[in-house]
């Protein structure tokens, strides 16, 4: 495998990673309806304040949130347009959503 192709799985597998946890899913979802205080955040996925402030700079880094400071209060907002068609996809494979679309075989 060419170097170039390893980088490329890597970092597919990092923003993955980063997609591994429920709180960190709750919260891109709730980004979804649009740009959010991190205390509404906070509120929203419980927990301590410094727990939810890692998820969000594991999400930031990964490249999934962007975020702003305005005077003491950081807002987030989505960056990728295409995460509800991943989430969705995902959605669609698990075997917990119950019965799949019939598959065609050839």
């Amino acid at each position: 495998m060419h170097a170039a192709a390893r980088q490329r799985f890597a970092r597919r597998a990092a923003a993955l990673k980063a997609l591994a946890h429920p709180v960190r899913l709750l919260l891109l979802e709730e980004l979804e309806r649009g740009e959010r205080c991190v205390c509404d955040l906070h509120e929203l996925a419980g927990g301590d304040f410094s727990t939810v402030s890692k998820h969000l700079a594991l999400l930031r880094r990964a490249g999934f949130v962007q975020s702003e400071k305005r005077g003491l209060q950081v807002y987030y907002r989505l960056r990728p347009v295409c995460l509800r068609r991943l989430l969705a996809c995902i959605d669609d494979v698990s075997p917990a959503a119950g019965p799949r679309r019939k598959e065609v075989r050839k």
